[in-house]
């Protein structure tokens, strides 16, 4: 090997261990690395399940006190921040931090503030980092519409973008679902794509704000977790289209089916059949395009099944994910 190609060598194997030691840590469990807690007033500790986030990242939040706790609100980049009572207990909360997959950037403060059953106010107060995120670029064909549409075909796309939007900015204030989520296809533990920079027929095209999951034209696609369905309708772009609400501002979509199992207005129970894989809308092949939303955030729904899913799911998705 000559000097010109050792450097080369070298060059890529440093970012090669700079890519994996960032797909390590965007995927770690809660806690294996913020094991530094934040203490607040009152006797309340908060906790992190990671130092700073990424964009498209999920962060979990724990908040523990020593006295049973009345009310706890939470605010983080001027978006709120619900916190859930975790099993009936009055002295413990979680939440959820999210970094939206174009959130510049920068430092964020998280406040949390509150008061205690016998009265006494707590608060609390952290700086969250977030750093860019790691994304691949590439290139598609698809159909020509889709690229360019019809100026009828444009109002559509423009209609249901703004529909979907309403849809995420409504935060159903308790808690639907009730234990662990999972991946909505039987047998898959990752996926692809999420947040990817698209060239679409030569023509730059908006991040990929969900994950494509494989599977075949029929196979079920089961709830993430309980929820009301919040929309189960045809798009332009994603076809077939179910998106389901989870409260709290947590909001799951389901994209490309090539059919519907469901209307909305339905309240599902977790693994319920939502339809099947298709391939419709903007496509190339039959997949489930899966993604999430918290609290109008686009962030990798991978990292809400690592959070606050089942550890078998949790640690396959793990080992999948720390392969080169």
């Amino acid at each position: 090997m000559n000097v010109q190609e050792n450097t080369i060598f070298r060059m890529r194997h440093v970012r090669f261990a700079a890519l994996f030691l960032g797909v390590v840590a965007a995927v770690l469990p809660c806690g294996a690395i913020a094991k530094d807690a934040r203490v607040c007033t009152a006797g309340t500790t908060l906790r992190l399940s990671a130092p700073e986030a990424s964009q498209g990242s999920l962060l979990l939040i724990e908040l523990k006190s020593t006295k049973p706790m009345a009310e706890v609100q939470g605010e983080w980049g001027g978006r709120a921040v619900p916190l859930w009572r975790e099993d009936g207990d009055e002295a413990q909360r979680k939440g959820l931090l999210a970094a939206d997959l174009e959130k510049a950037p920068g430092e964020y403060e998280l406040k949390v503030t509150g008061q205690m059953v016998s009265g006494e106010k707590m608060s609390c107060s952290v700086m969250v980092a977030v750093r860019k995120g790691l994304f691949a670029t590439e290139k598609l064909q698809v159909g020509k519409e889709f690229v360019k549409p019809s100026p009828e075909q444009i109002q559509r796309a423009n209609e249901e973008r703004q529909k979907l939007r309403e849809i995420f900015d409504r935060v159903t204030p308790e808690r639907l679902w009730d234990g662990k989520f999972r991946i909505p296809l039987d047998g898959v533990t990752t996926g692809s794509n999420f947040g990817k920079r698209r060239i679409l027929n030569g023509n730059p095209g908006s991040p990929h704000s969900g994950m494509d999951l494989p599977g075949t034209t029929g196979t079920p696609v089961h709830a993430t977790q309980r929820g009301r369905v919040a929309l189960a309708e045809e798009l332009f772009f994603s076809g077939n289209t179910i998106v389901l609400d989870h409260g709290l501002g947590i909001y799951t979509f389901y994209g490309h089916l090539s059919e519907i199992d469901v209307k909305a207005g339905d309240a599902l129970e977790a693994g319920a059949v939502l339809g099947k894989v298709g391939a419709t809308g903007r496509v190339t092949g039959p997949h489930l395009h899966w993604g999430l939303t918290v609290e109008r955030a686009r962030v990798n729904p991978l990292l809400l099944v690592m959070l606050l899913g089942n550890s078998s799911s949790g640690e396959a998705v793990r080992r999948k994910s720390s392969k080169p």
